[in-house]
This record gives C-alpha cells, sequence and structure tokens, in this order.
C-alpha cells in the first residue's frame, strides 16, 4: 500500500515549527471550549466565562503532561535510564510520543482537581467535557 508522504511540519520559522499534530490539539481545545460555553447557557452547572477558561487550562496541561508522561512510561520503558540520565526529555514533545492512555488519564485527574478547586461537582463536569472529548 502507498501511502502519501505528507510533511508533519505546516509552517516553519527558524528554529521554531508550527505541526500538523499540534495545530489539530490548538483547534480540538478552542473548539471544546466554545462547546462547553455555549452548553453553559442552555444547562448551567456554574462554569462562568471564566472558570471555562481555567477548565481548558486544567484540561490542556493535564492532557499533554499525561499523554508524554504516558508514552515514557508505556512505550518507552526499556530506556527509562535514559530518562533518568537525561531528565529533560520527558518533557521534549517535540521528539514525538504522546500516548492516548496517559492523555485520559491526565485529563481525568486534571478534571477531577478543577472540580474540587472550583467546587463543581466532578460528574455533573464529566457530563459538560465529555461531549467536547471527541473533537
Amino acid at each position: 500500500m502507498i501511502y502519501p508522504d505528507i510533511d508533519p511540519v505546516l509552517v516553519q520559522i527558524g528554529p521554531l515549527q508550527v505541526r500538523w499534530y499540534g495545530l489539530m490539539y490548538v483547534l480540538a481545545f478552542l473548539a471544546a471550549y466554545f462547546l462547553i460555553k455555549n452548553q453553559e447557557k442552555s444547562r448551567p452547572i456554574g462554569l462562568s466565562p471564566r472558570l471555562v477558561q481555567d477548565l481548558i487550562l486544567y484540561l490542556v496541561v493535564g492532557l499533554v503532561a499525561g499523554a508524554r508522561l504516558g508514552y515514557v512510561l508505556f512505550y518507552q520503558y526499556m530506556n527509562v535510564m535514559n530518562f533518568l540520565y537525561h531528565p529533560l526529555e520527558i518533557i521534549a514533545v517535540w521528539h514525538g510520543g504522546m500516548s492516548f492512555h496517559g492523555g485520559l488519564i491526565g485529563a481525568f485527574i486534571a478534571g477531577w482537581r478543577f472540580s474540587k478547586r472550583s467546587k463543581i461537582p466532578f460528574w455533573a463536569l464529566v457530563d459538560r467535557v465529555i461531549v467536547a472529548a471527541p473533537t
């Protein structure tokens, strides 16, 4: 089977690269923000526009950190000594490697933490956010 040879870099300005994969993350989080904000108008659970922004920030950090840590732990466990000697490689997402499993766990923990901080019931928050998950 022949696959198209698509350059993963969308735009490069000097050493800065914008990749297609990263662009999709940004677009997905923007879509989630607007979807959650719109849902809050019809069925409020106590998410002000500021809290929706905070929620998205929590979820972005939780998802990316969890996805990278999940990749390191689930798929690179044989190279654990390399990560001990070079710990900054753990956060080097530009080298590739993100795990859906880790991202799910990270987003779940971040959402739970957000619900405790904002005093919004966790399962109501999950019900609100899950609609945006496929984006």
